[in-house]
């Protein structure tokens, strides 16, 4: 056993819009944005995660920049297959004569069956023996130590890069689910929108970003504030770069519209859920993961819309791809997840 465990690589995926993370042994070993630069010309990958995203929005003609995911599922197949195939590379694989590659993949809940074909697909361009798949709200359940094989409700809202996944586990299976497309990558564009209308200004994705970092917020009253962020891009009646600043009630007022969607897919999960589980959801409330939870003063506002406690989990961009790993030690136990000979 040990022999043919020194063979075989196991590799936990949470395959992203905006990061994908790999886990192995139990520790994070990749954690990059999803992204690849191709050259034009070739058709060769130039760069993969950190070094792609620098070449962002900085290319010439030669050179084009891809986010292989859109909404979370794959949307450039090739394009998904080198960046797959670069981070695996940067995990360090042994000689693949000798190696048995066995991978968990987690997926959005509202996927489709040729979306779920094209990411076993994927994994089989990368040699994979052993393809798993496992849903997000199941995997970020594990990932912040919830027992989701209890008979017992929990709701969890994990606020990703490309979809907002909700959903209610009970005896290891989700009861009942919203999967919205609304989610980190539209908040950034909310930003955009928000600049040009309000300020005149033009401002790139990876600038979108760094505002939503140092100055979001859900809510126009915080407790601890942070402070204005000073931004550039190009002033669209002049045309030349200029400054300004963005305060967090800024912020707030662009993201407004979104976090009122999410607010509504909270509610209609909540109306669908089994009048039994609802009675558990209010002693244990509601568990926040992925990149948006880390939005402040969004726990204050889904605690005012729902008058439910809110959790937002330890390490929240972490979460899915820690429960991913937790479901790769046990994939023989854990009936929930999807093998790629059942689909």
């Amino acid at each position: 056993m040990s022999l043919f465990r020194f063979f075989k690589q196991e590799l936990a995926v949470d395959l992203g819009t905006a990061n994908t993370l790999i886990m192995m042994d139990g520790q994070v070993v990749v954690d990059e944005p999803s992204i690849v630069a191709i050259d034009r010309r070739t058709g060769q990958t130039i760069a993969v995660g950190h070094r792609a995203m620098q070449m962002h929005e900085k290319t010439h003609e030669h050179i084009k920049t891809v986010r292989p995911l859109k909404d979370g599922v794959i949307a450039d197949f090739q394009a998904a297959e080198a960046m797959i195939e670069g981070m695996i590379r940067m995990v360090g694989r042994r000689n693949s004569f000798f190696n048995h590659l066995k991978m968990v993949i987690c997926i959005p809940s509202g996927i489709t069956e040729v979306e779920k074909r094209a990411v076993f697909d994927s994994a089989d361009h990368v040699d994979s023996k052993e393809t798993y798949l496992i849903y997000e709200p199941m995997a970020a359940a594990l990932g912040i130590g919830l027992n989701v094989e209890e008979p017992v409700g929990n709701m969890v809202i994990d606020i990703g890069g490309g979809t907002t996944e909700i959903a209610v586990i009970a005896l290891s299976g989700i009861v009942c689910d919203q999967s919205i497309r609304i989610a980190g990558d539209e908040m950034t564009n909310d930003i955009i929108d928000y600049m040009k209308r309000e300020h005149n200004i033009l401002i790139g994705e990876r600038t979108a970003e760094q505002i939503k970092i140092h100055a979001g917020a859900a809510l126009e009253e915080l407790d601890a504030p942070p402070e204005d962020y000073a931004i550039s891009g190009r002033d669209l009646m002049t045309g030349i770069p200029k400054q300004i600043r963005v305060s967090y009630k800024e912020v707030a007022r662009a993201l407004n519209d979104s976090i009122a969607k999410i607010e509504e897919a909270v509610l209609r999960a909540l109306e669908t859920t089994p009048p039994e589980l609802a009675s558990d959801i209010y002693k244990t409330g509601l568990y926040l993961t992925g990149g948006g939870a880390l939005l402040r003063g969004l726990d204050q506002r889904l605690h005012q819309k729902t008058k439910l406690k809110v959790h937002v989990a330890e390490d929240p961009l972490r979460a899915v791809v820690r429960g991913t790993g937790l479901a790769l030690e046990r994939s023989e136990h854990y009936s929930f997840l999807i093998d790629r000979k059942s689909v």
